[in-house]
């Protein structure tokens, strides 16, 4: 069964999120910041994936600034997308599924880049 709407999301986001709370890496992050009031977080990243996945104007944040200056690494990344892709392999396939494995991944290679740039190896003449 494919992702088909925002029941669909929250299930999808709450699940993922109870991996991360107890995920030896990932969770002491969140637990520093959301300091066991998961519910705003998970909210937000329910509007989040509905605006991406279905278009629907639930969100308009900038999420970047609110992750620049977490302590994370490219381990966390890495790891962070290793948990969403399993979870959404748990628990949906198809073309939607999908979609939200390869945004999340975008979004994470782009936190990533703003985080850790690549030093230039030619100077922009």
């Amino acid at each position: 069964m494919d992702i088909k709407n925002r029941t669909d999301i929250r299930l999808l986001v709450d699940t993922f999120y109870a991996k991360v709370e107890i995920d030896d890496l990932l969770g002491p992050i969140f637990h520093q910041i959301i300091q066991g009031n998961w519910e705003p977080h998970l909210e937000k990243m329910v509007n989040f994936w509905d605006s991406l996945l279905f278009h629907q104007p639930v969100y308009n944040g900038q999420p970047y600034p609110k992750h620049a200056d977490l302590p994370i690494t490219p381990i966390h990344f890495n790891r962070w997308i290793n948990v969403f892709n399993q979870t959404v392999d748990s628990l949906f396939e198809g073309t939607v599924a999908s979609r939200a494995k390869e945004i999340g991944s975008n979004v994470a290679q782009v936190f990533l880049a703003k985080m850790y740039p690549l030093p230039n190896s030619l100077p922009i003449v």
